[in-house]
């Protein structure tokens, strides 16, 4: 494989995730058609995870952010750390101070682990229970697809980045499901993370677009502590 940081690999690859990865998920794959998940509809009344009314950091995230402060593991750089039961992603400047949060859509099936090899493989090759988002602490790094579209790459070998919502198959309604109350509907991608398009603007692009940062996907399957071992040992 070529060097990770070599600009214009980078920008093949997020060609290719841009191109393979995410635009076309309710297209024919292995001969069937892959059902899209319904929207989960909200009791009248519930509050919008909106950007205005953003989820705040659960427990193990706040957990997480104490140890990260406590062994300074961010190395004085910006970091975020993204909830996958809670379809949330919290965006910490270098001092360690919470900017922002916003919910999120994450990988269709639910996993910590990405499947080995998967991104170099062709979208007719991967299965829906393939499509996961992998937990653990990854150092991002800034992408750009050969549209000019600037990405940040979580995991470049598994080819899972973060990225502003994009419009694809209206039938998967995917800014339906990033407003919704619920984050039983986010589960949708092919692994990568959609955010708005505002706040990826806002709050993204200035740490995360212009240098390394980290980023940090609690898992949803296997403990908190057996993933951040290192980090939450007493």
């Amino acid at each position: 494989m070529a060097n990770r940081l070599d600009p214009r690999a980078a920008a093949q690859r997020s060609s290719r995730v841009r191109t393979w990865w995410e635009p076309v998920f309710g297209a024919l794959l292995l001969g069937s058609l892959v059902v899209t998940p319904p929207v989960v509809a909200a009791p009248p009344g519930t509050p919008s995870r909106s950007a205005e009314q953003p989820p705040a950091p659960g427990a193990e995230v706040r957990a997480l952010h104490a140890a990260i402060m406590r062994t300074r593991d961010h190395q004085g750089l910006a970091f975020a750390v993204i909830d996958k039961r809670a379809a949330a992603l919290h965006v910490y400047n270098a001092e360690g101070h919470l900017l922002a949060s916003t919910a999120v859509l994450l990988g269709l099936s639910r996993g910590d682990d990405s499947v080995p090899g998967i991104g170099d493989r062709a979208l007719g090759d991967i299965q829906p229970h393939e499509r996961t988002t992998p937990a653990g602490r990854f150092v991002s790094e800034p992408g750009v697809n050969l549209q000019g579209e600037d990405i940040v790459w979580i995991d470049y070998t598994a080819a899972v980045s973060i990225h502003r919502l994009r419009p694809v198959h209206v039938s998967q309604r995917r800014a339906q499901r990033l407003a919704s109350p619920t984050p039983d509907d986010n589960r949708i991608t092919h692994g990568c993370v959609n955010v708005p398009q505002a706040f990826y603007e806002r709050h993204l692009a200035p740490l995360f677009g212009r240098q390394h940062a980290l980023v940090y996907v609690l898992p949803e399957q296997r403990p908190l502590a057996e993933v951040f071992a290192q980090l939450l040992q007493p």
